[in-house]
């Protein structure tokens, strides 16, 4: 599928591609595809070409732009990707920079059974590896790491919006989750943080992106708000808490260790969850990235795929 327009165009296309298959080649050219083109692709495999003038006839510069556009979406038809020859089942991972350690460890561990695809939590991330799970597309979900909430609640700029866990939840697939980041909230350059936080823990993760440590509180509304979403799968659930940290930097000696803080959200959840016979909630005495803890993750995961 190809388009091109404004922003009304731009619009009207992008709705149709999102509704089709990943792997379904995509190509709009856009006046909007400079910009924050976040709400027109979402979790899809929409490749957008800024038009540099506006698409009304053709000039010296459109007729460039659109040609390549053509050209560019002419050679992904004509060079089809062979099916991978992978028959392991598929599985959908989340990580984040700070919880890396734990999911290439849970990775290794799986790879030889399962075709392990991690997603960023970026937001998007969150929103791609649930999609694949609504359209069947993995087996389940080892969600270590659910710090798009911290960003949905707090205004960070990493959410993945207020359905985050619902598709998982309606999939009724095997899912098994943690608290991986959810000491931080994401904003951009410094300079970007909202007043309000200014006299907060921030840690500068790069020119680019600053990080803000959650407090006892906004950890209790979060365990809440998660907690009440898993209470709602028709699958079954496991969630483990590693009570000795959540991201990198929640260590002793690291910028973001709060025990107070992570107490607050510890015990949100287990005042919320209700377990069941396929509904647990289970602490472990690690912390995130420890090698036990993604091994605690693995037998997790086996445990409700068998």
């Amino acid at each position: 599928m190809i388009g091109a327009g404004g922003s009304g165009n731009t619009v009207l296309v992008a709705t149709g591609m999102r509704a089709l298959p990943l792997g379904v080649p995509k190509m709009l050219v856009s006046t909007v595809a400079s910009g924050d083109v976040a709400p027109y692709v979402g979790p899809n495999d929409i490749a957008m070409v800024y038009s540099v003038a506006d698409v009304a006839g053709l000039n010296r510069i459109t007729r460039a732009v659109l040609g390549n556009a053509a050209h560019a979406l002419a050679g992904m038809i004509s060079n089809k990707v062979p099916d991978a020859a992978e028959k392991k089942p598929a599985i959908g991972l989340s990580m984040f920079g700070v919880t890396t350690d734990c999911v290439d460890q849970v990775r290794v561990l799986l790879q030889d059974e399962y075709d392990c695809l991690v997603f960023h939590a970026t937001g998007t991330g969150g929103q791609s590896m649930e999609k694949l799970a609504a359209s069947g597309f993995v087996k389940g979900c080892i969600d270590a790491t659910t710090t798009e909430v911290c960003d949905l609640l707090m205004g960070g700029v990493f959410s993945a919006g207020e359905a985050r866990f619902d598709a998982l939840a309606a999939a009724g697939l095997p899912y098994v989750g943690s608290c991986g980041a959810l000491d931080m909230v994401n904003f951009g350059a410094k300079e970007t943080i909202p007043a309000k936080y200014a006299k907060r823990n921030i840690y500068i993760h790069n020119a680019q992106v600053s990080l803000m440590r959650t407090t006892p509180e906004e950890n209790r509304v979060m365990g809440e708000w998660i907690g009440a979403k898993l209470n709602k799968f028709t699958g079954p659930v496991r969630f483990l808490i590693p009570e000795k940290g959540v991201s990198l930097i929640d260590a002793p000696d690291m910028p973001f260790y709060d025990p107070e803080a992570n107490a607050a959200l510890f015990e949100a959840l287990e005042n919320t969850i209700i377990e069941t016979a396929t509904r647990k909630l289970v602490r472990h005495p690690y912390h995130v990235n420890d090698a036990e803890f993604s091994a605690a993750l693995v037998a997790a995961w086996r445990e409700v795929a068998t």
